[in-house]
């Protein structure tokens, strides 16, 4: 997990933004990405405005069971060239709420780093 500060509703966020998660083929099922998750979702709650992530489609359901959200809004980053919208990251961002209100329909900006934004 990385700190990340998401944009939204006009206010800069604390996310604790997972990455890389994966189980092994021939060991999921076993409870080895639910026990990562639990642990990952306690640090977001404990330490973050909220938690954030983008799933592939075969991992969706997984998280969705776990609580996180999809956004359903525009996604965007906050780029050396000013706002740019990330369409392609539309319906694959998960978010895990925890005190912020969120309008999981309105935008929804990420901070820029290079390689893959979201």
């Amino acid at each position: 997990m990385v700190q990340r500060r998401l944009v939204h509703g006009g206010r800069a966020l604390r996310a604790g933004y997972v990455e890389g998660v994966g189980v092994r083929a021939d060991r999921r099922g076993r409870g080895h990405g639910a026990a990562l998750m639990a642990a990952l979702e306690r640090v977001v709650r404990d330490a973050y405005d909220l938690g954030a992530l983008s799933a592939s489609e075969a991992a969706a359901s997984f998280y969705a069971a776990r609580g996180w959200q999809l956004w359903r809004g525009p996604t965007s980053a906050l780029t050396p060239a000013g706002l740019t919208r990330t369409p392609e990251e539309d319906g694959s961002i998960y978010v895990l709420p925890v005190d912020v209100p969120l309008d999981l329909n309105g935008e929804l900006s990420c901070d820029w780093r290079n390689g893959d934004v979201w």
